[in-house]
């Protein structure tokens, strides 16, 4: 994607700021990958992660095979992954037990990283994969060469590739908010001063936002071959309006409880808002936003929770301000303390929410 690649977008603060994945979700791949067809079984040699990002997802990989690839076309997610998966303590990366036991499991995963794209897995031989994965990736890919790609490097009875999204982040507890949150993010109005949304790249934002639903089942892109089979659409929501076609035909679709949420702190979810690339896009179109006069909702009581509060390290210039991701963020507290009273405060925490969607796949 075009903006994490330019010099100017700064992965450290998008790794510190992005929320992470629950290991439930890699206990569902696991336990499709173990179900191998008969005749066959599960192979945990070699993992390759496409879209990799700054390696949070192939983390959970660590322990569970031998080798693990991480794929990116940023050369700045590659760096922030290395950084990461190589100089972390091992204790704070995958759990072994995510795989079958932990007598089971691999003691010392390599971690290898290449620059390249889903569509063009570099350095991976035909039939070499056990598992290819994509977080957060796969609505940007294009389906008509990474179907076929998939066929290519996946092993042949039982690789299986997972590919997921997570969708438009919600208030658990303010669902009255979420109109004010679908605007902010969705929004079509390249001149507005209350959304970012027409500054996201599209249709790849589009097919993120609905929960991966345009994507061709990989029976549409490769007609009447077999080399991908078992093809499911899973989702992760309580609210099945969420998805927004429910009646799909070309594979099962499997709805399981939300399992990514995450208790944040109000500071928190302002380094959350300013992970956002259409954030970043839109102010090279209006730079002069970054420069608006501070919003003063909150404000002194802020920054007085700051000075109170100094072990919690929070720079006291990043609530200052007032450009569209602070009056958003401020709009946000506004509405929980005239709903509850309370519960607006800078270091109060707040449940954030995502429906989550994956696909999966074994090849035949």
């Amino acid at each position: 994607m075009a903006t994490f690649a330019k010099s100017s977008f700064n992965a450290a603060i998008y790794a510190a700021a992005r929320p992470t994945y629950s290991p439930k979700l890699f206990e569902y791949i696991h336990e499709y990958y173990k179900n191998q067809p008969m005749g066959s079984s599960a192979r945990w040699d070699r993992a390759v992660d496409v879209g990799c990002g700054t390696g949070q997802a192939a983390s959970h990989l660590d322990g569970v095979f031998k080798e693990v690839v991480c794929v990116d076309p940023s050369a700045g997610m590659l760096d922030k992954a290395r950084e990461f998966l190589l100089n972390k303590p091992r204790s704070t990366l995958g759990q072994a037990s995510t795989r079958t036991s932990a007598t089971d499991a691999t003691a010392n995963t390599k971690f290898m990283f290449a620059q390249g794209s889903a569509e063009d897995i570099p350095s991976t031989q035909e039939g070499s994969v056990d598992l290819l994965i994509a977080a957060q990736a796969c609505h940007w890919f294009d389906w008509q060469k990474v179907w076929p790609e998939a066929k290519r490097v996946l092993r042949p009875q039982g690789g299986v590739a997972a590919f997921w999204v997570y969708g438009e982040s919600r208030l658990s507890s303010f669902p009255s908010l979420t109109p004010r949150i679908t605007e902010f993010w969705q929004g079509t109005d390249r001149g507005s001063t209350t959304s970012v949304g027409a500054y996201f790249q599209r249709p790849g934002r589009t097919v993120l936002e609905r929960l991966l639903v345009d994507v061709p089942a990989p029976s549409a892109v490769l007609p009447g071959d077999v080399g991908l089979v078992d093809f499911q659409r899973l989702y992760f929501t309580d609210d099945k309006r969420d998805i927004p076609d429910i009646s799909l035909t070309d594979a099962p679709q499997i709805v399981h409880p939300t399992i990514m949420k995450v208790d944040w702190r109000w500071i928190d979810v302002l380094g959350y808002l300013r992970t956002s690339s259409a954030l970043h896009s839109y102010h090279e179109a209006f730079p002069e936003d970054k420069k608006h006069s501070d919003d003063t909702r909150f404000l002194e009581r802020d920054l007085a929770d700051i000075e109170v509060r100094g072990n919690e390290m929070v720079d006291p210039s990043m609530v200052g301000g007032g450009d569209i991701a602070v009056r958003f963020w401020k709009d946000l507290r506004e509405g929980v303390q005239n709903e509850l009273g309370q519960g607006a405060g800078l270091f109060d925490k707040v449940m954030v929410e995502w429906p989550v969607a994956m696909l999966l796949v074994r090849r035949g």
